[in-house]
Formats: structure tokens, C-alpha cells, sequence
């Protein structure tokens, strides 16, 4: 007797690139795990400390040469099935064209209730597979409070608070967490 097999409906990055491309603007998808997933609006208070992110960080590394950019997908070449939307990336040289880049050197997820275990799990899994990657940082919004995971022999992570600052070598300054979230209230 012969059993039909199921075909895994999980999708690599080249499908779910062309999956993706003939989807409308005004919808964000992100890949993961192979599954294509609709990013739903987010508040007003992370998009606030979003905004204080990039512009924070794009200050700080406008002086290497690199900026930071909310939107763009992350690739990495050791997971085929995952093509996340962190909420900002710092890459150096060229901005891609396509919307994707694999060699970020920092990347920052606010964390929203709806998506904090998949953020602080899988997420966090994938972005520790990124050759570029030297610091990652989840950011709370409920909290004043940030993890920076940052690459060194392996990956460490230490947790700041408001009076904190965050080092960034990589761009040759700081970054306080009361910045962050500047005009949040909590």
C-alpha cells in the first residue's frame, strides 16, 4: 500500500523572496521557521523608542560610514528558512537594493507582547548565526531595560538599566539607555 508523503510547506529565503514580491507595499512579512508571517502595526510607545533608536544610532554611525535603517530583512548563511525584520539594522558601506542584507554589524528588536518569545528565542538563535553581527540589543518597552548581547570569543549578554550606557566601540561612542526612551513614559 503506498502512503502519500506530505510535502513540507516550510519555505526557504529564494521561495519566500518571490513569494513576497508580489505581496502589497503597506504589508510587512518576515520568514520564520519557513513560515511567511504578517507583521501586525505596532504601538505608539515602540515606535517612539524606535525612532530614538535610529536616530541615536544613525548619529553614531554616520561617522563609520554606516547607517541605521528600520525594515530591512536579515539573511544569514547558515539558516535558509529565516528572513526576520529586526526593528532597526546598523550595515556599513552601499544600502542594499533589495531590502535584505546579510551583513549587519548591529541590529535592535523592541520587544512587543505578541512577539517577545519568539524574539527573545528564535530570533535571538538566528541573529547569533550572522557572520557580521557583533551586537545585538533587545530593547523593553514596558521597562527601562536593555539587553546587549554583543560578540566576543562567543556571545555574551548583559542587562542595563535607565542610568546605564551602552558601549559601542564599533561606531567609537556610547549610547545611554535614558536616551532610548526619551519622551516615553511609563
Amino acid at each position: 500500500m503506498a502512503v502519500a508523503r506530505r510535502r513540507d510547506a516550510r519555505m526557504g529565503v529564494a521561495e519566500y523572496q518571490d513569494w513576497v514580491a508580489s505581496k502589497p507595499d503597506d504589508q510587512r512579512w518576515e520568514l520564520l521557521d519557513g513560515v511567511p508571517t504578517l507583521m501586525s502595526p505596532t504601538s505608539g510607545r515602540h515606535q517612539r523608542i524606535v525612532a530614538n533608536l535610529v536616530r541615536r544610532l544613525d548619529e553614531l554611525a554616520e561617522r563609520r560610514g554606516c547607517s541605521a535603517l528600520p525594515g530591512l530583512a536579515v539573511l544569514s548563511a547558515e539558516m535558509d528558512d529565516f528572513a526576520p525584520i529586526p526593528d532597526i539594522v546598523v550595515q556599513c558601506g552601499p544600502l542594499p537594493r533589495d531590502g535584505y542584507t546579510r551583513d549587519p554589524l548591529l541590529v535592535a528588536e523592541v520587544l512587543s507582547p505578541s512577539t517577545m518569545s519568539m524574539d527573545r528565542g528564535r530570533k535571538t538563535d538566528f541573529f547569533r548565526t550572522v557572520a557580521a553581527l557583533q551586537v545585538f540589543l533587545i530593547v523593553y518597552q514596558d521597562d527601562a531595560r536593555v539587553e546587549v548581547w554583543r560578540r566576543d570569543a562567543g556571545w555574551a549578554m548583559r542587562m542595563l538599566g535607565r542610568g546605564d550606557v551602552i558601549d559601542l566601540p564599533e561606531f567609537g561612542g556610547t549610547l545611554a539607555v535614558a536616551d532610548i526612551y526619551a519622551r516615553v513614559e511609563f
